[in-house]
Order: structure tokens, then sequence, then C-alpha cells
């Protein structure tokens, strides 16, 4: 059974933008859960140690019933792409983690963006798009982390661009810039 159309409430494709501890995933999650159950949760994390697997863990836990969670590390295009034509409400959390993979995993960065923002655009949603503000800093020391910054910053441009709502959360405040 299909579930219910969209909510008028939640655009196509929602961007939603913050610094660390800003409050975007609970915001993006209140935004998702406006309409009926069930929700995708596409998580692209990958747990490197201990800390990261409990906060993965801790993610999880929290979750109310009604999410179904969907783990992609490097192919989220692919993802969105496969449930394009699914009226189910997507949060994916985050474009900076599956950036960073992608970025660590030597793939082509600029192609890999280009996909994903071409599949966003195409899908008939409701999507809220999770991505940390990376450019509000000082400039990063060593050329790696430059390199992220700007892709980074490109990648939310792109993706705002597309969207049809843009939200920068600061102290747990949402402020609408589209």
């Amino acid at each position: 059974m299909d579930p219910a159309p969209p909510s008028p409430a939640l655009p196509r494709l929602t961007l939603v933008l913050g610094g660390a501890r800003s409050g975007k995933r609970r915001h993006a999650e209140a935004l998702v859960t406006t309409n009926p159950p069930p929700w995708i949760y596409v998580a692209t994390a990958l747990a490197f140690d201990d800390e990261m697997t409990a906060r993965i863990a801790q993610h999880k836990a929290r979750r109310v019933a009604g999410w179904q969670t969907r783990e992609t590390t490097h192919d989220l295009p692919a993802l969105v792409r496969a449930h394009a034509g699914s009226r189910m409400p997507l949060l994916i959390d985050c474009l900076t983690l599956w950036l960073s993979n992608v970025m660590l995993a030597e793939m082509e960065v600029a192609a890999c963006c280009a996909d994903l923002v071409d599949a966003l655009a195409a899908a008939s949603g409701p999507i809220v798009v999770v991505s940390n503000e990376v450019g509000l800093g000082i400039v990063p020391d060593n050329a790696l982390a430059r390199a992220f910054r700007d892709a980074q910053g490109r990648l939310n441009q792109d993706v705002a661009a597309a969207a049809d709502r843009v939200i920068l959360m600061a102290a747990g405040l949402p402020l609408i810039l589209k």
C-alpha cells in the first residue's frame, strides 16, 4: 500500500543546513514526521571508531517507530533514484558525511556531486537533506581540509539551487532562507 501523498507543508526538496549541534537533524526529522509513516532515514555515516559506533547506535535508538533505515556510504545518488517514484518521505543524513566518504575513497568528487544533485532534482519527493554549513569558520590549514570545505560549499550551493526550501539552523532555531 502506498502511503498518503506528501503534506503540502513539506515541499518536494528541502535542504536543512547548520553547524555542528545546531539542531539540524532534529528539525529535519520533525519536518519529515509531519507526514504519515513510513519514513525512510538514509544514513551515510561510517563508523571508524567506537565513539562513532556509539553515536550511530544512539541515533537509531532515538528514532520513533515508523522509520525505515537505509545505509549508503558512497552510492547516495542510486538510493535517491531507487526511491524517486515513492511517496514515502526521505531524510538524508547527511551530505557532509557522504562527501567525506567519497573523498576518502578517492572517487571523482565533482562527478559524484553532480550525479547526486541530478538525482535530487529529478526525484518527486518529499526529500529532506541535512548538510553542514562548513564555510563559517577559519580557513583550514591543510590542502585536504580546504578541498573538503570547497567541495562541501559547492555541493550545498547546488543542492540549495535545486531545493524548494532551504533552512539554516542556528542555536536550534530555523531560519528560512528560501
